[in-house]
């Protein structure tokens, strides 16, 4: 009677059958290369015309001494060379981030440590698109309840201040006169109030992008901040970038968002160059700024470009010397059309 399958998922998984187990690899790959060692020795001392007397002699020592050391340097060698990449394996280990795909260890000719070498790389690339379907996921429900949120900024709260600010006129014009300035002065503070509801709408849901595309949102990005920050804006936009998917548009808005977000909050530089140019192969966002610099503490904000980068593929770089301002590139890969 055949025994059932276990269901515990805690169970260790069993290698197939003809397949070793890496602790079974590496423990015959220690015997093989102890044994050849010593098969070594013991093949030259026999052939040697050295002898050993019992008891041994003080002219004897020296020579039983070069043997160990001999037998013991050669063992330590073969050793340290075939378990190196083991070095490689945990140093990967501690310098592994999610949010930076693609390191990996070439496991070829690595003999049987390959295959816990390649067992690693599929367990990151595992993780790599587990994160990366579950970021997906959260942005697009981020991004579907800035929308809604941008709607009703704009539809309720907005035409509400817009009733208010038809009445206040329709009020200023019936006031007497002694009442008409404090009027108009609550007019303006309703007209204020409602251009930085109609700014934070458009901040959360970038119209001009679906509008008018990615080279005019980023126009009326850098203007926006000019407006708010009044740190001026050196824009170099190529009109001939190659067409992307949104996904990809509404990622270089957002991340260019962010970094402009940063340099107005920690920055405190006077000038900034946004740059959008199509290179071989890739379109590149390069934003670079005059500011203070200095280390980088990856908080939310960085973390977030990031994984936003991660779901189109991109690569984010980030270099920041004290004194000398801060740049910050993404770098998105564009398949070839003619391929």
């Amino acid at each position: 009677m055949s025994r059932p399958a276990s269901n515990d998922p805690q169970a260790p998984a069993r290698a197939p059958r003809g397949i070793r187990s890496p602790a079974s690899a590496l423990f015959w790959r220690l015997v093989v290369i102890n044994g050849l060692v010593f098969t070594a020795g013991l093949t030259t001392l026999a052939l040697s015309p050295a002898t050993v007397s019992s008891p041994v002699l003080l002219t004897e020592l020296p020579i039983l001494a070069v043997g160990l050391a001999v037998m013991l340097t050669a063992n330590a060698l073969l050793l340290r060379t075939s378990l190196a990449p083991l070095g490689a394996l945990t140093t990967l280990m501690e310098r592994v981030d999610l949010l930076r795909s693609g390191d990996r260890i070439a496991h070829s000719g690595n003999g049987d440590l390959g295959r816990l070498i390649a067992t690693f790389n599929a367990m990151l690339d595992r993780l790599e698109a587990e994160r990366s379907t579950s970021t997906a996921h959260a942005l697009a429900a981020q991004e579907a309840e800035r929308q809604r949120i941008a709607r009703e900024l704009h539809d309720e709260i907005g035409q509400s201040l817009t009733v208010v600010l038809l009445s206040l006129k329709r009020a200023v014009d019936r006031a007497p006169g002694e009442l008409r300035d404090e009027l108009c002065a609550v007019q303006e503070t309703v007209r204020a109030s409602l251009d930085e509801v109609r700014q934070v709408a458009r901040r959360l849901r970038p119209g001009v992008l679906e509008d008018l595309g990615l080279i005019s949102a980023m126009n009326s990005l850098a203007g926006d901040f000019s407006t708010v920050s009044g740190v001026t804006v050196t824009r170099l936009l190529d009109p001939r970038l190659p067409p992307v998917s949104s996904d990809t548009e509404l990622v270089i808005y957002r991340i260019a968002q962010e970094c402009l977000t940063n340099v107005a909050r920690h920055a405190r530089a006077s000038r900034v160059e946004l740059s959008l140019r199509a290179e071989p192969g890739a379109v590149v966002l390069c934003i670079t700024d005059d500011g203070t610099g200095g280390p980088i503490r990856e908080g939310a904000g960085i973390r977030g470009m990031r994984e936003r980068a991660m779901l189109i593929g991109a690569d984010l770089g980030i270099d920041s010397a004290p004194a000398e301002g801060t740049r910050v590139c993404l770098t998105v890969p564009i398949a070839d059309p003619r391929e």
